[in-house]
């Protein structure tokens, strides 16, 4: 990892860069399948499935039969701990309900706001060096408690046709109404514009790599919604001498693990924790069945020291990250003023991991920096907020004069008719 010591403020722009494509890259090549998929269907989403996965497919719908055959071959244990994972994330997610907001704004102006699933939801999970079924979880479930009625998922196959048995099985537990075998750009497309086989759907929902991040925004020109532009896995830790070294570094590495474009940081306070960390990350990557993602996730990832907690909030709120770990003395300090992350794990025992896997909270966070504006998804995020209003006859006399004198401010005469004959009627009654 680069070491980088009492960055000058003006170097932090340049110094918390990404290691990602500028969307410029990418954006040509997600267009030209864009417009393949929409004109040919499956046809097309075939030949790309075959082109990128390798898989020749009669069907993209995986099968009941299939779906048994994959629950079967997952353990019990495993199967016990995806259990307990969905129990929390259920309990999480259903506390977030809200019930109808209702206000009587003036003396017969009633209005009132209520929430209701989005009809049509898409699941996309990555398949690939590391089949993510804990996704599954974090999407499905709440889809599920907010009422979507169909909830289509997409994710890739093997070169055998075949999707890893566990996503199968999550999938079916957690109550997905289609799975197909589907990945990268072509699924996305896919589910933006619907083809023989795959549904069309209204909002997606998933990460992926940096072409499917391409992908889900350029679904957005197509009135589909995305849940956020959720990109390559990324992490930073703020730590001090109280933090256990090890901890760190394995956090660190948890995160580095994700892919190569991945990235991780750790701004700390004390250079004496630093090389320790640095230690432990040299012997704890060397034992890593995924040690050369993690090496050259490493590489663009940074350790680095300031003077201050104050200096080092400041760097942390410009970077935004998606996943915040806090193992400092004064942790009520970065509590109180962290204002962009994506998710925040507090203490020596509150590993990133949890939070993937089974907390409850949800995993599907803004990265690139969106935490400066974006949430994580969360329960509202399968609904929308609908506003309701009536206003009685009181009401329109109350309210009515003031609509008029707006409406012909603004040069919107009907708008003002539509008060005005209404206030008439009431006159001549």
């Amino acid at each position: 990892m680069n070491k980088i010591v009492n960055p000058d403020k003006n170097s932090w722009e340049q110094l918390l860069q990404r290691p990602t494509q500028t969307v410029a890259d990418i954006e040509q090549t997600v267009n030209t399948i864009f417009k393949e998929v929409k004109n040919g269907g499956d046809t097309v989403v075939k030949k790309y499935t075959e082109q990128f996965d390798k898989a020749k497919l009669s069907s993209f719908l995986v099968s009941e039969e299939e779906i048994n055959k994959a629950s079967d071959s997952v353990s019990e244990e495993l199967k016990q701990a995806i259990s307990l994972a969905k129990t929390n994330i259920e309990a999480f997610h259903a506390a977030q309900k809200t019930a109808r907001i209702e206000v009587e704004t003036m003396q017969g102006v009633q209005c009132w706001q209520e929430k209701r699933p989005i009809q049509k939801v898409g699941l996309y999970i990555p398949g690939g060096t590391a089949p993510l079924f804990s996704t599954i979880l974090m999407l499905a479930v709440p889809a599920k408690i907010a009422g979507c009625q169909e909830i289509v998922l997409c994710t890739p196959p093997n070169k055998d046709g075949e999707v890893n048995p566990t996503i199968l099985y999550a999938a079916n537990l957690c109550g997905v109404t289609q799975i197909f075998k589907v990945g990268g750009i072509q699924a996305i497309a896919a589910m933006t514009f619907g083809t023989e086989s795959i549904p069309q759907v209204y909002k997606i929902f998933g990460p992926g790599n940096q072409y499917v991040t391409v992908a889900k925004q350029l679904a957005t020109k197509h009135n589909v919604a995305i849940d956020m532009p959720a990109g390559p896995s990324e992490l930073l830790v703020v730590a001090d001498d109280t933090a256990n070294p090890a901890f760190v570094a394995s956090d660190l590495l948890s995160q580095a693990e994700h892919g190569t474009d991945s990235q991780v940081i750790l701004v700390s306070t004390s250079e004496k924790l630093i090389t320790s960390v640095e230690k432990e990350l040299e012997e704890q990557l060397s034992v890593l069945p995924r040690k050369e993602i993690a090496q050259k996730s490493i590489a663009n990832s940074k350790l680095i020291v300031v003077e201050n907690d104050e200096t080092a909030i400041d760097l942390i709120n410009e970077y935004g990250p998606e996943h915040f770990i806090v193992c400092v003395e004064n942790e009520d300090f970065y509590l109180k003023n962290i204002q962009n992350a994506g998710s925040v794990f507090i203490g020596n025992y509150t590993p990133e991991s949890a939070g993937d896997y089974a907390s409850g909270t949800n995993h599907t966070l803004p990265t690139n920096g969106y935490a400066k504006q974006y949430s994580g998804v969360n329960l509202d995020s399968f609904m929308k907020s609908m506003t309701f209003q009536k206003i009685s006859e009181e009401g329109m006399c109350k309210i009515g004069n003031a609509i008029e004198l707006m409406a012909e401010a603004e040069g919107l005469q009907a708008h003002k008719n539509a008060v005005t004959l209404r206030l008439n009627s009431l006159k001549n009654n």
